[in-house]
């Protein structure tokens, strides 16, 4: 099947693993650091450690140490969080909970294209909510009475793949979002997938979003995960938490697809969670910056731009320049260069037409092998003025 077959972004990913250069997926490839080298040298201890206590133990010790590193000090005392393997598992539950009820829903767009499939799947298509329609304040609110027509609203905080967030000017977007929410009765799905990034951000600072959520009086569904941070090969957790009023239902329905998360997956994803709680979550944004930072060094006169973001997650969004080029163009050339990125037109799930300007790269990758896959891509699409 040729890159142009694929139907999802997840297909891509998985062709990109056989690539030389995979920045398609934004999962975490890069190194142990040596704080994080000395965890791994002690999995097997971890592992015996695993069997000696409860379930119950490990799934509080996490969950603690994950929303203490957050800044996240509501939701812990709330015991309504539920664990699983993958973000996915738990948007799977929220999706079940959406076609249970016969709720429509409000998806915003550009978005990674998996939640657009999980949602239909399950018997929930989404209508698109454009992002553009978040970025003030002053109009959020008369914005999503004139758009959103469902029952619900779904958004992703930090956006993937834009980095766009609501928590700037003191976070008074989500306010907006949570007051329009109440006012209509419309469930709120969030997810939080990537918001570690916005922890150290000069421009965007994540309050105690449950506490919002809590006293906001909207029912609400968040999902946050592991997947995204740290260079743990795969091995995640999943965060569900669910408003009082709808959480026996969705935990019962949570129960319907998972027993629980490996109490040794649990164990060690703590101490990396402590570790980053040590560091000020340093190993994980130094390898991130430093790979920004090549791109804002050697893009310059190329095809491609890098676009700001108001949270700097591990994903960067580049457009690209009038050149002739469009989104498909630079993947396939790429691709034959042995780099593999992700064409932007999967985001717009509704208008792909608006993606093909657009291509996303991931960051969490070795920084010198990073850099190389940056050598070949400037060299294999050459300048913009050479394009014209």
């Amino acid at each position: 099947m040729s890159a142009q077959d694929l139907i999802d972004l997840t297909q891509h990913e998985i062709k990109a693993l056989r690539t030389r250069y995979n920045l398609a997926d934004a999962h975490t490839h890069q190194r142990q650091s040596g704080s994080q080298d000395k965890i791994v040298s002690r999995l097997p201890a971890l592992w015996y450690e695993s069997e000696e206590r409860q379930q119950a133990h490990f799934e509080r010790q996490f969950t603690e140490a994950f929303f203490r590193l957050h800044g996240q000090t509501t939701a812990p005392g709330l015991g309504r969080t539920l664990l699983s393997y993958a973000a996915s598992v738990s948007t799977m539950v929220a999706a079940m909970y959406l076609r249970r009820h016969d709720y429509t829903v409000s998806l915003v767009e550009p978005c990674f294209d998996n939640l657009v499939d999980l949602l239909k799947y399950l018997g929930t298509p989404p209508a698109a909510l454009p992002e553009e329609a978040l970025a003030d304040p002053d109009t959020v609110y008369t914005e999503l009475t004139r758009l959103v027509r469902t029952d619900a609203l779904y958004l992703v905080d930090p956006n993937n793949p834009t980095g766009f967030t609501l928590f700037t000017d003191g976070g008074r977007g989500f306010e907006e979002v949570l007051r329009f929410c109440r006012d209509q009765r419309k469930l709120l799905v969030l997810d939080f997938c990537f918001a570690s990034f916005a922890l150290h951000n000069g421009l965007a600072q994540r309050p105690d979003v449950y506490r919002m959520l809590e006293e906001s009086g909207a029912s609400y569904l968040a999902i946050e995960d592991t997947g995204k941070t740290w260079p743990v090969q795969d091995a995640k957790c999943a965060l569900l938490t669910a408003s009082a009023d709808i959480y026996e239902e969705v935990y019962n329905l949570h129960t319907s697809v998972l027993l629980n998360v490996s109490p040794f997956v649990l164990n060690f994803l703590t101490h990396y969670v402590e570790d980053s709680v040590a560091d000020s979550f340093a190993s994980v944004r130094e390898v991130i910056d430093t790979n920004r930072a090549t791109l804002r060094r050697e893009l310059p006169g190329s095809v491609l731009e890098l676009l700001d973001a108001r949270v700097d997650t591990s994903v960067a969004w580049l457009r690209i320049l009038p050149s002739g080029l469009t989104a498909k163009d630079v993947h396939a050339r790429l691709l034959q260069a042995e780099v593999y990125v992700l064409p932007g037109n999967y985001f717009y799930w509704d208008n792909p037409g608006r993606g093909e300007r657009y291509v996303r790269i991931a960051l969490a990758r070795p920084p010198e092998q990073f850099a190389a896959a940056v050598r070949v891509i400037r060299e294999t699409l050459g300048s913009a003025s050479h394009e014209r």
